[in-house]
């Protein structure tokens, strides 16, 4: 994919230099409790690192759209965030665009505005949708997702074994901005 840049942030690859900024998004409750049982708390750096060792080597083998990446502020060069497309479980048929902020970054739609930078980027590679997931006492989530456009298609416990809201964005929903 290369380096997604918007206004205010760059989506890129990870780094391991980045263990400890992004245990500040993994490794705190506040943001692990509404992660998929796929994904637990990261306990320390040493297990961070380790982690995104598997993430950036995994990433060559991911075929594009699919990947992890992280969201840098431009003006302070600070990882405030992940972003992930994968496929979800258990079929492995539809793409799940994921985010996860540092709770010091929540409120200022650093969020949507990564995740519709790499939305414009995904439909760039020979694909038709992308779904969101989010419990349904995830607020921040859900007005995530619709602030990107996505349009909500209903509720399902399918994915992860958990009753889950579903969201969807074709090519032809992107907003113009």
């Amino acid at each position: 994919m290369g380096v997604l840049t918007t206004e205010r942030l760059v989506v890129r690859e990870w780094e391991l230099d980045d263990a400890d900024a992004a245990l500040e998004i993994y490794g705190v409750d506040k943001v692990t409790r509404w992660l998929t049982p796929a994904m637990g708390q990261i306990a320390d750096t040493d297990a961070m690192r380790l982690l995104l060792q598997a993430w950036i080597e995994d990433q060559p083998n991911m075929l594009p759209p699919r990947g992890r990446w992280a969201i840098q502020r431009r003006d302070t060069d600070e990882v405030i965030g992940g972003l992930g497309i994968r496929l979800l479980p258990p079929y492995e048929e539809d793409l799940e665009l994921s985010w996860q902020l540092r709770p010091e970054a929540w409120g200022h739609g650093y969020a949507a505005e990564a995740g519709a930078a790499l939305i414009s980027w995904a439909f760039t590679q020979e694909i038709d949708e992308l779904f969101a997931v989010a419990r349904p006492s995830n607020t921040r989530a859900i007005g995530t997702a619709k602030r990107l456009g996505m349009t909500w298609v209903g509720e399902t416990d399918k994915y992860y074994n958990l009753r889950l809201q579903v969201f969807r964005i074709r090519p032809s929903d992107l907003i113009d901005g």
